[in-house]
C-alpha cells in the first residue's frame, strides 16, 4: 500500500504534503526527527490526513492535487486552520 498524507506544524501551522510507502506514524516520527532540512526547521509536526492508495502513481498523483491551488482550497475547506489540533493542545486549551 501507498499513502498520501498531510502532517501539520505545531511551531508555524505549516503543512507539509507526502507520499510514503511506509506506515504514515513512522513516516511522521522520520518527519519529527529531522530526516529532511525543511522539517526539521519546521516541525515537530502531527498528521492531520492521509489517505490509502493501491499504486505509488495513485499516491504521487494525489499528493500533487493536495499541492495545488485547488487542493490547498479542498484541504482548508475540510480541515479548517484551527482544525486537527492534537489532542493535548485542545484539553489544554
Amino acid at each position: 500500500m501507498f499513502y498520501t498524507y498531510v502532517l501539520k506544524s505545531t511551531k508555524n501551522g505549516k503543512r507539509y504534503i507526502g507520499q510514503t510507502s511506509k506506515d504514515v506514524s513512522h513516516r511522521l516520527n522520520e518527519h519529527n526527527i529531522g530526516s529532511n532540512a525543511w522539517t526539521r526547521i519546521n516541525g515537530p509536526f502531527f498528521i492531520v490526513h492521509f489517505e490509502e492508495y493501491p499504486s505509488r502513481t495513485e499516491a504521487i498523483k494525489r499528493e500533487h492535487f493536495l499541492k495545488s491551488g485547488q487542493g490547498r482550497k479542498w484541504l482548508d475547506e475540510k480541515f479548517p486552520p484551527k482544525a486537527g489540533q492534537p489532542l493535548a493542545d485542545i484539553i489544554l486549551g
